[in-house]
């Protein structure tokens, strides 16, 4: 028989033997609340601070690699040179492109809101 400690964290509980993973409904509800409270706070300053406190190192590497990845594609510049210059593999790469090329894509959104401001 194996036992299974549950952690409690507010009103959820927790197993100690599963990770969340993406089909977790628990994922959506918190990346929803958290989005809803980076929105809120209106300061990028106190947003990056967040985002410190809540990623590692790496991580905010990798994020700040693909804004640079995905402003490079918008910019027209060659995948090769993109994953030679950020070191990022081509299917990231490629993964950004398809992802900007969707019609009403939150990056077209974002580009379309640069432009005009």
């Amino acid at each position: 028989m194996v036992t299974v400690t549950t952690d409690t964290i507010g009103e959820m509980r927790y197993d100690s033997t599963t990770t969340m993973d993406i089909d977790d409904p628990r994922v959506e509800e918190n990346l929803e609340e958290l989005t809803n409270t980076l929105a809120k706070t209106g300061d990028p300053g106190f947003i990056k601070d967040i985002l410190r406190c809540l990623l590692t190192q790496a991580e905010i590497a990798d994020i700040a690699a693909r804004w640079a990845l995905v402003k490079a594609l918008k910019e027209k510049i060659p995948q090769r040179k993109i994953a030679s210059d950020l070191g990022i593999s081509l299917c990231k790469i490629v993964r950004g492109s398809r992802e900007l090329k969707k019609p009403g894509s939150a990056f077209q959104k974002i580009f379309a809101k640069e432009l005009s401001s």
